[in-house]
């Protein structure tokens, strides 16, 4: 790819582009801003390869830790901290409905809402080792290297990342997504 292959790039771009849209798209909750980190990096590497140091890490890392950097300088720009309301509203509860009970559905897609929320509100650097480890499912290593730190400094981010989901969902947990509607409806 460095020596201008283009079919060697293309294969590159196959198979790694999805994961750092993911990436992306998951540090900061903008499909539009997932989709430019994603069309940066592959330019910055066309433009740029040759900074690309075998010896310092892997090109899965490398491309990782470029699509980091343009989150955090947006993450500063914008201080894009979610911020989630504690208390109403939350649908953390048991989910052992069958799948083709329409309330079950809602309750799961109301699940996973609230988790992407949680994990937005995280700080930039908790943030960045849930989505690696948990949703891009890098090992510590693989993580450490895109962050550059520690493999000991990516465990304990991610306990207190953990910790810290856990609390916001408890802290989001409300009535059930029955009752609600059963609320719901005697209002009408």
């Amino acid at each position: 790819m460095l020596g201008g292959c283009a079919e060697s790039f293309a294969a590159l771009y196959d198979r790694r582009q999805g994961g750092v849209y993911r990436f992306a798209l998951r540090m900061t909750g903008s499909e539009s801003f997932a989709e430019d980190v994603t069309q940066d990096v592959f330019l910055a590497l066309m433009r740029e390869g040759c900074k690309f140091d075998p010896e310092r890490g892997s090109v899965k890392s490398y491309l990782y830790g470029m699509a980091r950097h343009r989150v955090l300088r947006r993450l500063e720009r914008e201080r894009a901290h979610v911020a989630i309301e504690e208390g109403e509203g939350g649908a953390c509860e048991e989910m052992s409905s069958a799948a083709d009970d329409p309330f079950a559905d809602l309750a799961r897609e109301e699940m996973v809402s609230l988790v992407r929320q949680a994990v937005l509100s995280l700080p930039a650097h908790f943030r960045e080792v849930i989505v690696l480890c948990h949703l891009q499912e890098m090992n510590y290593a693989e993580a450490a290297d895109v962050v550059s730190c520690p493999v000991g400094t990516v465990r304990s981010r991610l306990a207190r990342a953990r910790e810290m989901l856990t609390g916001k969902l408890r802290a989001l947990r409300g009535p059930s997504v029955g009752e609600r509607v059963i609320k719901a409806g005697r209002a009408i």
